[in-house]
């Protein structure tokens, strides 16, 4: 087996060579039944959990700093 660097300059780059080698080394139902295997569709409520912790509302201040005004 020969391996290879591969220069990875950002996350879309990543995600395309690795499906590449996904397809590559297990073809197209293979990638397709690991894929599967890492979505565990997680747990729990996420919108009433979002709300349990109210977050403070930021002022006029911090958001015309955050935007530079």
């Amino acid at each position: 087996m020969i391996t290879t660097k591969l220069d990875i300059v950002n996350n879309t780059e990543l995600q395309k060579n690795g499906l590449s080698a996904l397809k590559e080394s297990l073809g197209i139902t293979g990638t397709i039944r690991f894929l599967e295997q890492l979505d565990q569709g997680g747990s729990g409520d996420y919108t009433a959990e979002k709300y349990q912790t109210k977050e403070p509302e930021p002022t006029d201040e911090e958001i015309r700093r955050q935007f530079g005004f």
